[in-house]
């Protein structure tokens, strides 16, 4: 099943995930993809700090593969952080 990912925030938890989910230390996971656990750890913290390269050594590290797909004419042309809906830090007093 694939996985859609818009938001850096979202590839930090989704390969934090997949990590868990094969029973695999940030230790064990770095070891396998040629980084240190400090990297790995960072990586998953703060994805947009990832290069093509690491992120392609941590996917096949975790027998996951990367997948381009063309999307729908009316889909938005780009997703950030920023566009993510936000919780009211001060709602409107009613009276």
């Amino acid at each position: 099943m694939g996985q859609t990912i818009l938001t850096e925030t979202q590839l930090g938890h989704l390969l934090q995930g997949y990590r868990k989910t094969r029973r695999l230390n940030q230790t064990q996971l770095a070891q396998r993809a040629g980084m240190s656990q400090a990297r790995l750890s960072t990586l998953e913290l703060h994805p947009g700090r990832i290069t093509v390269a690491q992120l392609l050594r941590m996917t096949a590290a975790l027998g996951l593969e990367i997948t381009i797909v063309e999307r729908p004419a009316d889909y938005p042309l780009a997703q950030t952080e920023s566009d993510a809906p936000r919780v009211a830090e001060n709602p409107p007093l009613e009276w």
